[in-house]
């Protein structure tokens, strides 16, 4: 194995670790996201909270979005996230190949 193929192989080892330790070691613990917390937060310091601002989309639609369409808008945008990543990694590797004079 190349030195490179371990340092791959460490990192998503580390990486799965660092995803699924907590699942594990924390037994009945809520995992919230930050949307939730920074409501709550809002809530005990304020009181009543009423945003001041909606939504463009559930303004146009009159209502709120289905969540089958939120995940479908979350992940078109994780899907062009991706692309934009892997076309600018792709290209840093093209470019070192090109000025290294190793055209294969």
């Amino acid at each position: 194995m190349s030195k490179n193929a371990k340092t791959v192989f460490i990192l998503l080892v580390v990486t799965l670790l660092i995803a699924f330790v907590p699942l594990f070691a924390l037994k009945d613990a809520q995992f919230g996201g930050s949307d939730d917390a920074g409501t709550v937060m809002v809530e005990e310091i304020h009181g009543e909270y009423e945003p001041w601002a909606a939504p463009v989309l559930e303004k146009l639609l009159g209502g709120e979005l289905p969540g089958e369409v939120e995940s479908m808008l979350f992940c078109v945008q994780t899907g062009i996230g991706v692309g934009v990543i892997a076309f600018v990694m792709g290209r840093f590797v093209e470019r070192k190949k090109w000025t290294s004079g190793d055209n294969s």
